[in-house]
């Protein structure tokens, strides 16, 4: 069976099709009931951020995967790419290193790949060649980013955005900043915003105790989702990344909010995908939106600054590509040898347990021990004896040329010579 990997990113889809596509929520359990049930996919992990949703599997073909993903958001074919054994590896190296991130270099995408291998671990769709990869996979990112500065200065959307926040009209030591979700999106720009000492932090979220451990640390407000829209006129800024399928600010209530701030301007950051803002607020006077795909032109300056040492990066991650298809070469070519010694160990263990029941029972020693030699050389024989007669039946010189070096004379034998009148022929 092939390795592969079958997605789509920021580069190849826009928001609105990436959103579609994600798997948040009761999704994700779904999709791993899914692909443990597929008799197309014998293992799969299955990646799925804001900027990319990916289907690492092992099977025959690449049609069992698009098939997969088409069933579950219609509409891919044109925005897929896919790459399979050696290009898939160096694929999966590349994004957990932050290679193929949208902020190069970005750290966050390696706890995802990894949170997407132990829920594949757990839900049972993953195996022993996957396994292998993606604890290869760990090692290569971590070495990466040791033996390079790919990860120095850690940027992530987060911290862009609060970055493009403290850029704009809003001086955040003079502005009250909302924040829709608690999760680690959330969670970083809250610490950035607590760095740039923002005048006045509100965190609402759908359970209002992680908004509350999150003010907590952070110094801010907790609110319960319910109350957002009360509240969002008293917001200069907005940060919103939720797990919500459908948005959680809609245009109605930033219209309201506007209204009561007199044209105040608005700055609204949409860090999530599916959409947590209305797309239609873009429109709306003295609001200012920004999603994701908005960030790509924000992050460019870092992407320069880190070109550097991404190359080095690449340099390493090309060598360890090379070094995981070499190992993968040599563990199939062992294969046929480890077979054959287990064939060997269960044979030998079979007929020495029968050996010593039969001592136990009285027979003879000498009697058991001849019988022992003589049941085990037939049993280990037997096999390659089968297969040089078919491949002599069938004129198969290769295999006969191997049994001769693979199997040396015995002391005082020769070999027959055999003349075309005087042999036998075949049945």
């Amino acid at each position: 069976m092939t390795l592969w990997v079958l997605g789509l990113n920021h580069q190849t889809a826009p928001v609105e099709l990436r959103e579609r596509a994600s798997f948040g929520g009761d999704a994700l359990p779904r999709a791993m009931d899914s692909l443990r049930q597929s008799p197309q996919l014998a293992e799969a992990v299955l990646l799925s951020t804001c900027n990319r949703t990916e289907l690492y599997a092992v099977a025959d073909n690449s049609q069992a995967l698009s098939q997969w993903l088409e069933a579950h958001a219609g509409g891919l074919q044109g925005y897929l790419y896919q790459h399979r054994d050696g290009e898939a590896v160096r694929h999966l190296f590349r994004v957990a290193t932050g290679l193929d991130s949208m902020v190069l270099g970005e750290p966050q995408i390696l706890g995802q790949v990894k949170d997407a291998w132990a829920l594949a671990h757990d839900s049972g769709v993953i195996g022993q060649r996957l396994d292998r990869l993606f604890q290869q996979t760990f090692s290569v990112a971590k070495r990466a980013r040791t033996d390079t500065r790919i990860g120095a200065n850690p940027v992530s959307v987060a911290s862009t955005a609060v970055r493009l926040a403290q850029n704009s009209f809003a001086r955040l030591d003079e502005s009250t900043v909302l924040l829709v979700g608690a999760g680690e999106t959330i969670e970083l720009a809250a610490r950035h915003l607590s760095d740039a000492r923002v005048k006045r932090l509100l965190i609402a979220n759908r359970t209002l105790a992680h908004a509350q451990d999150l003010a907590t640390r952070h110094g801010g407000v907790a609110l319960p989702l319910t109350e957002l829209e009360r509240h969002l006129g008293e917001a200069d800024v907005v940060f919103s990344a939720t797990a919500a399928r459908e948005p959680v600010i809609l245009h109605r209530h930033v219209a309201t909010a506007l209204g009561s701030r007199r044209h105040k301007p608005m700055l609204l950051f949409d860090l999530a995908v599916p959409r947590d803002i209305d797309p239609r607020i873009a429109e709306l006077p003295d609001a200012y939106l920004y999603t994701v795909d908005d960030m790509e032109r924000a992050v460019e300056e870092n992407r320069r600054s880190r070109r550097e040492a991404a190359a080095e990066a690449e340099a390493i991650i090309d060598l360890q590509v090379a070094r995981y298809l070499e190992i993968l070469r040599a563990g199939n070519l062992h294969a046929p040898l480890k077979r054959l010694r287990a064939y060997g160990e269960a044979t030998r263990s079979e007929m020495l347990e029968k050996a010593r029941q039969q001592l136990a029972h009285g027979r003879p020693a000498d009697e058991v021990l001849e019988q022992l030699a003589h049941t085990l050389t037939n049993r280990l024989l037997h096999p390659p004896s089968a297969a040089l007669r078919e491949a002599a039946l069938n004129g198969d010189t290769d295999l006969t040329r191997a049994a001769e070096r693979l199997f040396p004379a015995a002391p005082g034998y020769h070999h027959p010579v055999v003349s075309n009148d005087d042999a036998d022929p075949a049945p």
